[in-house]
């Protein structure tokens, strides 16, 4: 599969930690103990690897909402997000959206049936013959399992025009309470879109994903995962995470057809990437960083927008690795390797 366009999504509301913690500090104080609240104050005044988050909902709300209304927020936010994504991946491609065959979209922030694809097809303007595909349930990791499964249709379509949008309302999915994965996640999550457009054929100078891989650790399940919490969902977030992503990625980078130009990965958190640059010092996460500091953990869509940065200043570079983790425990990973350029 071969890579025509690439762009990402945020909500126009942005805003630093320490903004964040004057919205969060009225609610905390009355609802966490002394030592929760002095977490908070901490992480978002301190040195996270986050200066700024989106969200689509008003952070003084996050909190306030019952399950009900934030998956309403959700089914209202997140086609609009995904949509706006998806329409600049097409600008950029030159094309329109009804000419897309086939559109797969991740989410674990939220749940709809029928899935986000249908609300986004609609509100795109794609064909009514269009395939959709929703896949959820892989957490922060989705984003690479979504362009594997892309790559089968492709791989029975090659003349079609695929599209993969990774979209997370992380705001819509906050909850809060004493437990440390918790407090971190309410410091760490913020809300965006990213959409890709693919093709089965080369046309000269493109990039190719192959080489799919993953891992799954199902004894490492409870270490980072959704738990329904009084019908919220509930993200169980323990220490031992950026040792456990660290070994996964280390695992799936073993398996690699040739010595990468770049690695790519998704944010997880400042302590996560120093675990994976420990192990890889070959490799700074620079376009993982700056993602993480713009724009916060985003979920799924984090590994392509850091992505999206690597591709908009690559020079020589023609061999990256990508890997995404997250709930399952799971690890995910790809090469995407640059064509030769067309002759004709």
């Amino acid at each position: 599969m071969y890579l025509q366009s690439l762009a990402s999504a945020f909500p126009d509301a942005c805003y630093t930690q320490r903004e964040c913690w004057e919205f969060f500090r009225p609610v905390v104080q009355t609802s966490l103990n002394r030592r929760s609240v002095k977490v908070l104050e901490t992480v978002l005044n301190g040195a996270s690897g986050i200066d700024t988050r989106h969200f689509a909902l008003a952070p003084s709300s996050l909190f306030g909402l019952d399950a009900q209304a934030l998956n309403h927020a959700f089914e209202r936010e997140a086609p609009i997000l995904a949509s706006k994504a998806l329409e600049k991946a097409c600008h950029e491609a030159g094309v329109l959206p009804a000419s897309l065959d086939a559109l797969f979209v991740c989410t674990c922030s939220g749940y709809l049936c029928p899935g986000v694809s249908s609300h986004l097809a609609e509100k795109a303007g794609l064909r009514s013959d269009t395939f959709l595909s929703d896949l959820g349930g892989l957490g922060c990791g989705a984003a690479i399992p979504l362009m594997h499964a892309a790559g089968g249709f492709l791989a029975l379509h090659p003349d079609a025009l695929v599209a993969t949008v990774a979209v997370e309302i992380c705001s819509a999915a906050f909850y809060l309470d004493d437990d440390d994965g918790v407090l971190v996640s309410a410091c760490l999550f913020g809300d965006g879109a990213s959409a890709a457009l693919w093709r089965g054929r080369d046309a000269g100078g493109q990039w190719k994903a192959s080489h799919f891989r993953s891992v799954h650790l199902p004894e490492n399940r409870e270490a980072i995962r959704f738990v329904n919490a009084g019908g919220k969902l509930r993200n169980q977030l323990h220490k031992t995470v950026p040792q456990i992503a660290g070994q996964a990625v280390e695992d799936l980078y073993a398996q690699r057809t040739g010595t990468p130009d770049c690695m790519i990965t998704h944010t997880g958190g400042r302590d996560v990437i120093t675990e994976i640059e420990k192990r890889f010092p070959q490799y700074p996460l620079t376009d993982t960083r700056e993602t993480l500091r713009k724009y916060g953990n985003l979920s799924s869509p984090s590994v392509l927008v850091a992505l999206e940065q690597r591709l908009a200043k690559i020079k020589d570079e023609d061999y990256l690795w990508l890997a995404s983790f997250g709930a399952g425990f799971a690890a995910h990973s790809c090469e995407l390797k640059r064509t030769a350029k067309s002759n004709l």
